[in-house]
């Protein structure tokens, strides 16, 4: 007889994630994704002026908060007309770009290593075998050792780790599974890891100050529908100059530096020596991405132009794990579905497309607290998007294997690197071990397209290029009465979509697909489970060895970089307290 098991809260995740499952001789045969979270951005924009929006909606997310500014901008700019400068969207690449590297490298280290690394083995370890291990996975990897690898560095963290569990209190520590017998590093490679887990933290600063300057602060910068709410100079102290643009680039080879010789190898070494992984966690075998990380569309990409740096990686959608054929990305077949959601259509159980989404609060779960909610047919607050009605996967894994099948020499040579290394196959990315390599693959395009991105628009600042606003589309006098317009964007989690609606200078609908739904939204009304489920569930062989100690499905849950607060987002329109849920 199965066993049920739930998982709540999942943490080292952003936002209220349940997971429940069914076991049965140490393996998942069922798994269901609930998203426990009820809050709201999306509908509080209604009425409100359109050049307003992005600063309600980057507040959907606390971490993804730049990117849905810049999904929201684009997506206005769309539907009024309107068309930034070459600056401002070279500036806008930098943002995402730099948020992009900060939140592949935060997720290896901070939220995914702990499931990999057992920090309490590090005691066991001699700084000085720490220190050759260090050197040896560097040059496995094609890369110098780390500067930050020295024999005093991994004796100072040992000593900072003997002390917190002397005290017994792990403090950021607490609650991990030590001793777990799923853990495969050898002390060398643990203490290494913890050493670079805590570097990691004063790394993210730099990331964050890119962002500061463009933006003015962070979390939550400013934008600006037509360009960008900062001013350029090189010569004038309120503006973005020399001084600064001389700090951005030490702080863009910081970074460089942090991912090839720290990130890289790291990535290697640890999925090498947990390589069943490969064979672990698998999703559905059907892809779609607009471009490699960072591509934006304003509109329709089959006609829109994009201003990434790999604008040439077109896109595409991926079904079956067929890698020889891509084919043609269409945005009118995404629709989604609230067959398991907490939410009602108007129309019944049927698929709408982002365009004409409705939210509308239909709780329909147990009295809380609760013990079991997958008896329910509806379980969560997320919702449940289909390309084509299939199930789809989207982020990093997507992104490399597109990149892949298109012939992205970059993204080949890396993903090439170490399916040679590692012994596996090219399908395989697609499995829990498969996401984390595929971040890491990110990483290293990313931040070497971070550096590109910075010499166009430092060439236009030398030539005096300062235009950063399209002032021909501000006023509202100069919109179509009524117009719609929509953005897609490859951000650190996956495909984000923002779709608007404008009538009469106000803003009439609006609704966000963000990656986190694509992969956390449940059943459909064929009864078609979700990514996660899938990836838990599939194949009924993912492993959980002890039930209490659900290390294997925290490894894969975690693949995915969940960020629930992007997945639910409703709040009534005036404001008002339409549903109460304690969890």
């Amino acid at each position: 007889m199965a066993e049920q098991v739930a998982i709540d809260p999942i943490t080292r995740i952003e936002g209220h994630l349940r997971i429940e499952l069914e076991v049965e001789n140490k393996k998942i045969t069922k798994a269901w994704s609930e998203s426990t979270q009820y809050r709201g951005i999306e509908e509080i924009v209604l009425g409100r002026d359109p050049r307003d929006a992005w600063a309600f909606v980057q507040r959907i997310c606390g971490v993804c908060t730049s990117v849905h500014a810049i999904a929201s901008v684009t997506a206005v700019e769309n539907a009024i007309g309107s068309n930034p400068p070459p600056q401002a969207k070279a500036i806008r690449d930098l943002v995402l770009t730099a948020q992009e590297v900060q939140d592949h490298v935060i997720h290896f280290y901070h939220l995914h290593a702990l499931d990999w690394v057992d920090v309490v083995s590090a005691l066991k370890a001699d700084p000085a075998e720490t220190l050759a291990f260090a050197q040896k996975i560097a040059k496995s990897a094609g890369v110098d050792s780390w500067k930050g690898n020295t024999v005093e560095r991994f004796a100072e963290v040992q000593a900072t780790v003997k002390a917190i569990v002397d005290s017994g209190q792990l403090s950021i520590f607490t609650g991990g599974y030590w001793g777990h017998p799923a853990y495969k590093l050898p002390p060398a490679a643990n203490l290494m890891a913890v050493a670079h887990y805590l570097d990691a933290l004063e790394f993210q600063r730099s990331m964050i100050r890119i962002v500061t300057v463009f933006g003015g602060k962070n979390p939550h910068p400013n934008f600006l529908v037509g360009g960008m709410a900062c001013t350029i100079d090189r010569d004038k102290s309120e503006s973005i100059n020399q001084v600064q643009i001389d700090q951005i680039a030490d702080w863009i080879a910081e970074a460089e530096e942090f991912v090839h010789k720290v990130y890289l190898p790291d990535a290697l070494a640890i999925v090498g020596v947990y390589k069943e992984y490969f064979s672990i966690g698998a999703s559905v075998p059907n892809y779609f991405a607009v471009g490699m990380s960072g591509a934006t569309y304003a509109g329709d990409p089959r006609t829109a132009s994009s201003t990434s740096p790999h604008s040439k990686v077109k896109p595409g959608v991926i079904f079956n794990n067929d890698f020889a054929n891509v084919a043609e990305f269409d945005p009118a077949k995404i629709t989604e579905w609230v067959s398991s959601a907490w939410y009602s259509y108007e129309g019944g159980d049927i698929g709408l497309p982002p365009a004409e989404g409705e939210t509308k609060v239909n709780y329909t779960g147990p009295a809380v607290p609760y013990t079991w909610v997958a008896d329910h047919d509806q379980y969560t607050w997320s919702k449940a998007p289909r390309y084509d009605g299939k199930v789809m996967q989207v982020g990093p894994v997507a992104r490399v294997v597109l990149a892949y099948a298109r012939g992205h020499e970059r993204t080949k040579a890396l993903v090439d690197l170490a399916v040679s290394k590692l012994g596996i196959t090219l399908p395989q990315i697609n499995s829990t071990a498969g996401r984390a390599l595929s971040r890491c693959v990110e990483a290293v395009t990313s931040v070497e397209s971070l550096s590109e991105i910075f010499k166009t628009f430092v060439a236009g600042v030398k030539g005096r290029d300062y235009d950063i606003f399209d002032s021909t589309k501000w006023e509202p006098s100069s919109w179509p009465a009524e117009a719609t317009g929509y953005s897609f964007v490859e951000v650190a989690r996956g495909n984000l979509s923002h779709w608007v609606g404008i009538k009469d200078g106000k803003i009439s609908h609006y609704q966000a697909v963000v990656p986190t739904t694509w992969l956390a939204g449940g059943r459909d009304k064929e009864g078609n489970i979700g990514p996660y489920e899938y990836a838990l569930s599939g194949n009924q062989q993912h492993p959980l060895a002890i039930n209490d100690q659900p290390l294997e499905v925290l490894r894969t849950i975690h693949s995915f970089d969940p960020c629930m607060s992007c997945a639910v987002h409703l709040l009534d329109p005036e404001g008002k307290e339409v549903q109460v849920v304690v969890s």
